[in-house]
């Protein structure tokens, strides 16, 4: 195995194995076994691999002839099923066929049955010669030395690129990679070099993984190891970037850091994705907007509660989505305050998963059907420690501003009791309740944002 020296204070790159990469290269190919008479009844999604309604004995000695052979034929036990049977091992293997538009036998989807079998083959061919290295590939995984554990030192990392470096044996050329080293390591090389800024809490995130099909060759970025198959070979966090294999990603830690090219608009993210991508403590909608109340509507009669003009209002939301931080809601822009509320209202039901988060909402409605005060705000105190630390803190700041809204309630006649008909249903909602007890929970709800809102000093 190739190893690159750096002084002591220097980041590592990783070194990538290929071992499995070289397995890929040694899997059988597929090889075609073509129905030399006519068939009648051939699926048109077929073509001449299809052998019609043949016997497992017959289909095994036709494919006797080669590793990798393949045909199609019909079941003889269920007539209208197909079966996928393919030479590996020197046994004949039986796969129920599947169509929908494309081909399958289980999770993957192909546009050819030879992509299938040529998939089916590595996939085989890797998981029987490397069971027991695939069984312990999580063992000792580089992502510990290249992941958030080293933002806080100060190494010389402008003087240096990770370099690629494979434990390739004598003999062998590396594989040739799909783009730049660069374009191939960004995100490995954002989590090497991201600095914190120490103003900004560190909020913990889930990965938000997606199957993802990657062209060219790719190596794992949790244990080093290449990501074999023809299509689907991993998951790709869609809002940092993170390659890694589907069993790696159960080990990943909740350390997501979205990259902003990920993160396409501001309305309508989850809010922790959004404040890490803008290294921020509260979404930036938030802040701009309470800040333009605050400095020119809180006298305002009917805060909140009086809506503005909902084209103007989607136009603050699409400001937001196009320029972030550097969209313009002033007066000179948005003379009526009421739009600027009516735009913060619409980020808070546009969040995925509400402020007050699904599974925290019970315990905020529990605590609200308690009829002792003291014990109302205990159990809000302890149903707070249950929201993700993005979502409290978005809560505390809005609940001090909403408390200042009443400060000025002889000007703007609203109250907490008025900011919670108003905030109840758009901060928190209920997850997957009926109808009756979803419209049963509103009055809780209310009651829930008028406590928050009365003890915001107490509780937060």
């Amino acid at each position: 195995m190739a190893l690159n020296v750096f002084d002591n204070d220097e980041y590592r790159p990783p070194v990538w194995k290929s071992y499995l990469y070289q397995l890929q290269q040694e899997a059988p190919h597929p090889r075609r076994v073509t129905c030399t008479c006519a068939v009648d009844n051939r699926p048109k999604y077929y073509g001449r691999e299809y052998h019609g309604m043949i016997s497992r004995e017959e289909a095994d000695q036709l494919l006797s002839v080669a590793e990798g052979s393949y045909l199609i034929r019909e079941s003889q036990r269920q007539p209208g099923t197909y079966t996928l049977a393919l030479r590996f091992g020197n046994q004949t293997r039986n796969f129920r066929l599947y169509y929908d538009g494309k081909h399958f036998v289980g999770e993957k989807r192909f546009e050819s049955i030879h992509d299938l079998v040529t998939d089916g083959l590595i996939t085989l061919y890797i998981e029987t010669k490397a069971a027991e290295y695939i069984a312990k590939m999580t063992i000792n995984p580089i992502y510990e030395h290249i992941g958030y554990t080293t933002l806080n030192r100060e190494p010389a990392l402008k003087k240096h690129m990770p370099v690629l470096s494979k434990d390739v044996p004598e003999g062998k050329e590396p594989p040739a990679e799909e783009g730049t080293l660069e374009e191939r390591l960004t995100s490995l090389v954002r989590r090497a070099t991201l600095k914190e800024n120490d103003r900004t809490p560190k909020y913990e995130k889930v990965h938000n993984f997606k199957v993802h099909t990657f062209r060219g060759p790719h190596w794992c970025e949790y244990c080093a190891n290449f990501m074999w198959g023809l299509i689907a070979q991993g998951v790709k966090c869609a809002d940092c970037g993170l390659n890694v294999h589907k069993q790696c990603s159960k080990m990943v830690p909740n350390d997501c850091k979205p990259d902003l090219k990920h993160v396409k608009k501001v309305y309508s993210c989850d809010l922790t994705t959004l404040v890490k991508a803008h290294n921020a403590k509260r979404p930036m909608v938030v802040d701009m907007c309470i800040r333009e109340i605050e400095s020119r509507g809180l006298k305002s009669e009917g805060l909140y509660r009086i809506s503005g003009f909902s084209d103007l209002i989607e136009d603050v939301k699409l400001a937001f989505d196009r320029d972030g931080e550097k969209a313009d809601i002033s007066v000179n822009v948005y003379e009526d305050i009421n739009i600027i509320t009516g735009a913060l209202k619409l980020y808070f039901r546009d969040l995925p998963i509400p402020v007050i988060t699904y599974d925290a909402y019970p315990r905020f409605i529990e605590a609200a059907k308690l009829t002792d005060p003291d014990e109302r705000l205990e159990a809000l105190h302890e149903a707070l420690k249950l929201l993700p630390p993005a979502h409290c803190e978005t809560l505390r700041y809005l609940m001090a501003h909403l408390k200042r809204v009443t400060q000025n309630e002889k000007d703007n006649l609203m109250n907490a009791e008025n900011l919670g008909i108003v905030f109840g249903p758009t901060l928190m909602r209920a997850p997957d309740l009926d109808a009756m007890t979803a419209l049963n929970d509103i009055r809780y709800q209310r009651q829930v944002v008028e406590s928050l809102i009365k003890n915001e000093d107490i509780l937060f």
